[in-house]
């Protein structure tokens, strides 16, 4: 063991220990049934205080670098409905867990590498986060109310923390969570070090996402010659289509046969190029990890894919597991009696899963698109990253490359590739505060399935520095 090594192990366990004095001792995580290795951070879990007579779970994990003065990030899933531990588990957090469902592996990839990072299952109904009344019904500004005030209630748990830079992601319906929220931060009276935001595949405009998933879907070689000209004939005029919410019959059929193939003939479409787990599905949709699709499209039945028959006569269920991925292993570990009791989960609530029905089935959208919160956001000066997996088609990169200019911001830096491990991991374009980034192959978990470059990306986002 070098001096310098050894001395860089003193400061390290010097900065844990500092946070004795200020840490919430009943949530403390000792231990964990599975864990064979012995981690070199600290982490809590337990619950938030959000709106009266509603509880957030939060895990929190501290970096493994110096957690004293790296950043704090909160990272949010999707859905609506579905839960953050679900990124932990299978995304970005310091360990995984193996198929087995009962041994735990760790990621080297993992974010608090670099950032002590907050996992929030929210809203209430997602995961272990419950109400007392069990009222689960919410909306979107409701749920950025609430995260805002579990915020404050996690920051009144670690005091020490309220110095540290402090950054929010989202991932899918994240695209809405991570930006309605940030604007309560900006704006808001709690005292929060808040520098930036970043989303990743997410879903910023339903118009421009839709629109874009057409082209998407062409180029990449899944409709045929004639499906491709009959949507030109049908659903244009004059160059511009409309492949949104065009009231002609004609395109509407068109259009439902267009996203039948996307979304509901055994493509992955998470991940375009990747095997669909299990195999072309005999049921459509086994569980959704997402109600994106079913919610977002309930102002048109055209695109409301509960609707769409699928290739076996049947119709697709929503509001469960994503089509194509395999969740069980994390499901089982998490729904383990020594584990929830590792967690601080109460033994009245019910088995963790990864998306509940019962949130996304209620769940009220708000923002059709979140260009004019992007532009308040903007003109306060905070960072932003907007980043897509580029094989994804729940939230294509086209749609959000189009969200991104259409907000109108000058060009800094000129569309470029950047690099991680001595490859082109990506592209990249950067509009002042704003990047726009893709990453090279990945799918709608970016962290996930590309997470060397994933870590890469975001240690510049947090630093300000080039990608």
């Amino acid at each position: 063991m070098t001096i310098m090594y050894f001395v860089s192990l003193v400061v390290y366990f010097l900065a844990v220990s500092c946070l004795t004095w200020a840490d919430y001792v009943p949530d403390e995580v000792t231990g964990l049934p599975g864990m064979s290795f012995k981690p070199n951070y600290r982490q809590w879990s337990g619950y938030l205080k959000a709106s009266p007579g509603k509880f957030l779970h939060y895990w929190f994990v501290t970096s493994q670098r110096d957690p004293l003065k790296d950043p704090v990030v909160l990272w949010l899933n999707g859905g609506p409905g579905c839960s953050s531990l679900d990124g932990f588990l299978s995304e970005n957090g310091p360990f995984h867990v193996n198929d087995d469902g009962a041994t735990l592996y760790e990621n080297k990839f993992s974010w608090n590498g670099i950032a002590n990072v907050l996992y929030l299952e929210s809203p209430a109904g997602v995961g272990y986060s419950y109400s007392d009344d069990q009222k689960y019904n919410t909306d979107d500004d409701q749920v950025a109310d609430d995260n805002y005030l579990a915020l404050q209630s996690f920051f009144a748990k670690f005091p020490n923390f309220t110095q540290n830079e402090f950054f929010i992601i989202g991932e899918s319906y994240g695209g809405i969570y991570a930006p309605t929220l940030s604007q309560r931060v900006a704006t808001g009276t709690a005292k929060i070090n808040f520098k930036g935001f970043a989303v990743g595949n997410g879903l910023s405009s339903y118009a421009l996402n839709d629109q874009s998933l057409i082209y998407f879907g062409y180029y990449h070689g899944l409709f045929g010659e004639q499906l491709w000209t009959d949507l030109n004939t049908n659903c244009c005029d004059k160059g511009t289509c409309n492949f949104f919410n065009n009231s002609k019959e004609a395109c509407k059929t068109l259009l439902r046969q267009a996203f039948s193939i996307v979304y509901n003939s055994g493509l992955n479409e998470y991940a375009l190029y990747m095997d669909c787990e299990g195999g072309v599905r005999a049921r459509a949709y086994e569980r959704s990890m997402s109600q994106l699709f079913r919610n977002y499209r309930k102002h048109w039945d055209t695109f409301q894919l509960l609707k769409v028959p699928s290739v076996t006569g049947q119709t697709p269920s929503v509001g469960e597991v994503p089509p194509c991925i395999n969740s069980t292993a994390q499901m089982n570990w998490l729904n383990q009696g020594d584990v929830r009791k590792a967690l601080h989960i109460p033994d009245t609530l019910p088995p963790w899963d990864i998306c509940s029905d019962v949130v996304g089935g209620q769940y009220t959208n708000i923002y059709s698109t979140v260009k004019d919160v992007y532009l308040k956001l903007l003109s306060l000066g905070v960072r932003a990253l907007v980043y897509n997996g580029d094989t994804d088609m729940a939230c294509n990169f086209l749609g959000d490359k189009w969200f991104v200019e259409q907000l109108n911001q000058k060009t800094t830096t000129k569309y470029q590739s950047w690099i991680s491990d001595d490859q082109i991991a990506g592209f990249y374009e950067q509009y002042g505060n704003i990047t726009l980034l893709t990453v090279k192959g990945a799918g709608h978990m970016v962290p996930q399935w590309a997470p060397g470059p994933a870590l890469d990306m975001f240690q510049s986002f947090l630093s300000n520095k080039p990608y």
